[in-house]
């Protein structure tokens, strides 16, 4: 496999930009516990293993159940999710993997029963920014764990 870029190196001043705009995402209307099954969910689809190692370890320190990590792959068929996490998944789902036709009304119906507007919208930003992290991550192969020590996962202790 060959060296691909280091795009914080290449383009600094859009690398931080985006940092900032993730922390604005974070600082959301969106739970924590939220944030992280939409972060995983995501980067499950995409095939992010960097994003997938990190926010599982993330989401594992915020003191999130094992169990509920190994379902959440199957999350229709799990009981372990509540109906506002559902729908941020099915959410998450459909920003993730546009269809041709959009999103369905039938999901956007369900979200609507489960979140505000507000939510609606600052969870859209959540589900950008892990997309476009994974789309980074993915295109330039950035190795699993390799900054565990600077965002302190290393406390997951899943190493």
């Amino acid at each position: 496999m060959s060296q691909r870029v280091d795009y914080q190196q290449q383009s600094p001043e859009l690398f931080k930009k985006f940092v900032e705009f993730n922390l604005l995402a974070k600082d959301s209307a969106i739970e924590e516990p939220i944030r992280d099954l939409v972060s995983i969910r995501a980067s499950q689809i995409n095939g992010c293993a960097f994003c997938l190692d990190m926010h599982v370890k993330q989401a594992t320190i915020h003191g999130e159940r094992p169990l509920r990590l190994h379902h959440l792959a199957s999350w229709r068929e799990s009981q372990l999710f509540i109906p506002r996490e559902r729908a941020a998944l099915a959410w998450t789902e459909a920003l993730t993997q546009l269809s041709p036709l959009g999103v369905p009304d039938e999901i956007y119906d369900r979200v609507r029963t489960q979140l505000s507007e507000k939510e609606i919208s600052d969870l859209t930003f959540v589900v950008m920014a892990i997309n476009a992290w994974n789309r980074v991550n993915v295109g330039f192969r950035t190795v699993p764990g390799t900054y565990d020590k600077a965002f302190g996962l290393e406390k997951a202790k899943l190493s």
